[in-house]
């Protein structure tokens, strides 16, 4: 029995599904196939889908236009997840089966802001400014 290696990410074939499954989900959402009505004041975009490694969970990262309503659009979005797979899966070739949709709203810009923030603070900016003698290549004696 071989041990278990950790995991390294997402294989090729997760990447390859997922922007599949991506486009699709786009185009199914750009053309207004979801029944519900509460989407239709969104413009929804999805930065990316993650696929489980059994291909059967697809969880889709969204952000509407303009940051407004988040928590509104991944509601809707949940409720109708049974109607965008089926458009999903109208699209997806080569597939035994569509994967069951989840969205969440994609924070990695929040989280890139928030650290950026912290970068420029100046307590963190000394920290990490180079040693005076590191940059004159003198020691203090």
């Amino acid at each position: 029995m071989r041990p278990t290696q950790p995991s390294k990410g997402p294989s090729q074939r997760q990447l390859r599904v997922g922007e599949q499954v991506r486009h699709a989900l786009s185009d199914a959402l750009a053309r207004g196939e979801a029944p519900d009505p509460a989407l239709d004041g969104f413009i929804i975009s999805v930065l990316e889908v993650r696929m489980s490694p059994d291909l059967k969970l697809a969880t889709a990262l969204i952000m509407p236009l303009g940051g407004k309503g988040e928590k509104e659009a991944v509601q809707a979005l949940n409720r109708n997840a049974k109607a965008l797979r089926g458009a999903v899966s109208r699209r997806l070739r080569g597939m035994k089966f569509a994967p069951d949709l989840r969205f969440r709203i994609d924070d990695r810009y929040d989280e890139a802001a928030r650290i950026e923030k912290i970068f420029a603070e100046e307590r963190v900016k000394r920290d990490l400014a180079p040693k005076r003698e590191a940059e004159t290549g003198q020691d203090d004696e």
